[in-house]
């Protein structure tokens, strides 16, 4: 049986073209007590509106979408609302597409093939802002950030000022104060460049940004 609960309620946003689709993701998701799903888009636009009206904890989004494309939707999502995290359920698994998910701020990388219990356990992870990436996904971004290096980097400008004040020492709550966020919201940068990074845990994340010369050494 591959239900679970954790007592409290993740909200959760469904995107994708296809109707049927997400009626299967409803019927899924529904089998695990703690998740609710409080609305579903078709497309970009749509689903940008609904993220600013629901305040959803969690979305899911395939990356097809008509109107604007799933990695641009991402972009606004994580503007929208940076305390949102998305999950990227999608058949897409070429480069560009995870490569573009992952820089967009998607903290989760499956492909439709996946079990049900990967999506509800992605789904509980992406609450506490922990990354869940396919193995093809944790592969490409691997391969990316050795070709590329530190010159490079798949890292956003606010995922570099927060491993900037990681290398220094700083605490979530430090680092909150010092980039006007909140500790949630860092904890959620936090997950991403590990998951971009491939390492896992902060203390690494500092050693790999000094060693590939991503920040200055302290």
């Amino acid at each position: 049986m591959w239900k679970q609960s954790i007592a409290t309620q993740i909200r959760l946003l469904v995107i994708d073209r296809y109707a049927i689709v997400r009626a299967g993701l409803r019927s899924v998701l529904a089998q695990t007590p703690n998740l609710t799903v409080v609305g579903e888009a078709a497309c970009g636009r749509e689903a940008i509106r609904l993220v600013q009206r629901l305040h959803p904890d969690v979305v899911i989004i395939d990356l097809r979408l008509p109107e604007a494309d799933g990695v641009e939707t991402i972009q606004q999502i994580r503007q929208v609302d940076p305390g949102c995290q998305v999950i990227v359920f999608t058949d897409c698994r070429d480069d560009a597409s995870v490569r573009g998910a992952v820089q967009a701020g998607a903290l989760g990388y499956l492909l439709k093939d996946a079990h049900p219990a990967e999506l509800v356990r992605a789904v509980q992870a992406a609450a506490q802002a922990e990354p869940t990436l396919h193995p093809e996904a944790q592969r490409v971004l691997m391969r990316q950030a050795t070709e590329r290096g530190a010159s490079h980097p798949l890292l956003t400008q606010r995922e570099m000022d927060v491993l900037r004040l990681i290398t220094q020492g700083k605490r979530n709550k430090e680092i909150a104060r010092t980039l006007y966020l909140t500790e949630g919201t860092v904890k959620g940068y936090i997950s991403a460049i590990l998951a971009k990074l491939c390492v896992d845990d902060r203390t690494q994340a500092a050693l790999y940004a000094v060693k590939h010369r991503l920040v200055a050494e302290m």
